[in-house]
């Protein structure tokens, strides 16, 4: 028997029958890969009386925009087919170069004096770990001397740059308790040249309770940073999720604060009762503490939570926001579970460029900054 349908021809294998012909966009070309597409679709939109709601999509759109270039920055997107990178692997390799500096020609500014950093925010989950262990390998990768204190009993940075902290381990918990030098308890961190770490154990769980009876007992770390001779540039020190003595120790030790911020609500939430307990740090214990720095951290591209946190962390605190903001990423949370950065994880991932591209942007700040004033003693 004879078929009377009409011959098929099958298609590629592996892709859809074409029914129309594509069309590329008008200039030629796709967008870059992973980032927002265009959200002109070429027809004009509807006229909207509400001056408000159009105000609101300008400014949120302004804020994508704003981000999105910065995220192309900082992974390298090519505008230019000519740049000798022109597929994605020579791209990813070049970053990759770019990040680990094994050639030492690109070195961050160093500051005009040691910097003392706190990471702070009593709000969980929001990248302060993450972000100190990556902020101090790419500034130890790139010429500039650092020193982590690990001030979370969990230890997570320490498990983050590779060295031992089980309990027993000399650690944080001998400088505050038993006035140990931290020359002692410090150990290099073998994932970048000029960086050390002073761990955390469980140990240190038990701290605040026995520290109750000291006098003093909130200058404990900043006397402690004070007698450190060893010249470093950078000093970061990783807080608890709260607002406890270990971190009432962290505000007083510090110069400056930098505050990383998950772009969801939640995040926002508790920032009014951290910012009110660092004016009473400035206002009875350190007169000299400044927040210098606010990074947004886990930013997702595909909701507008993302853009409308960004946007007003953004009004509220100005030019204290880095440009940079770090995107979501499974490489970044990966990494601690081989103990390791994100920086020697994997480098030429989108994490490790913006953080690289941020602690960049804090080295090129921090030659700006003037000292700290002199601060009461304890």
């Amino acid at each position: 028997m004879t078929s009377t349908a009409a011959t098929h021809r099958p298609g590629p294998v592996g892709w859809p029958i074409r029914t129309t012909p594509h069309v590329l966009p008008v200039d030629g070309r796709p967008g870059p890969v992973g980032w927002f597409g265009s959200r002109d679709s070429g027809e004009s939109r509807p006229d909207n009386s509400d001056g408000s709601e159009d105000d609101n999509v300008t400014e949120l759109d302004a804020s994508r925009t704003r981000i999105r270039s910065v995220l192309d920055d900082a992974v390298g997107v090519a505008t230019d087919a000519g740049d000798g990178f022109d597929t994605p692997i020579m791209r990813e390799a070049a970053q990759a170069v770019r990040v680990r500096n094994t050639t030492g020609d690109h070195a961050f500014p160093k500051p005009a004096h040691r910097r003392v950093i706190t990471v702070a925010n009593q709000k969980g989950g929001v990248g302060k770990t993450t972000s100190t262990v990556n902020l101090a390998v790419a500034m130890a990768m790139h010429g500039l001397r650092v020193l982590v204190v690990d001030l979370d009993p969990q230890g997570n940075a320490s498990t983050g740059l590779g060295i031992e902290h089980s309990s027993g381990t000399p650690s944080i918990y001998e400088v505050l308790v038993d006035g140990t030098p931290l020359e002692e308890v410090m150990v290099p961190v073998e994932q970048a040249p000029d960086l050390w770490a002073v761990p955390a154990t469980i140990d240190l769980a038990g701290a605040e309770i026995e520290l109750v009876s000291v006098v003093a007992r909130e200058h404990r770390l900043r006397r402690a940073i004070a007698a450190y001779e060893k010249e470093v540039d950078y000093i970061l020190v990783d807080c608890p999720p709260s607002l406890g003595l270990l971190t009432v120790n962290a505000l007083v030790a510090g110069d400056e604060v930098l505050i990383p911020i998950q772009c969801e609500y939640y995040a926002l939430e508790g920032l009014g009762q951290l910012l009110n307990n660092i004016e009473l740090i400035k206002s009875h214990l350190n007169g000299g503490l400044q927040i210098s720095t606010i990074l947004l951290t886990m930013y997702d591209g595909r909701t507008k939570l993302a853009d409308q946190v960004a946007q007003e962390v953004r009004n509220h605190f100005g030019d204290l926001v880095l440009d940079v903001v770090i995107p979501r990423s499974v490489r970044v949370s990966e990494a601690p579970g081989y103990g390791q950065s994100v920086m020697t994880y994997d480098p030429g991932s989108r994490g490790a460029l913006t953080y690289y591209e941020a602690a960049r942007e804090m080295a090129e700040r921090g030659t700006r900054m003037e000292p700290a004033t002199v601060r009461e003693s304890g």
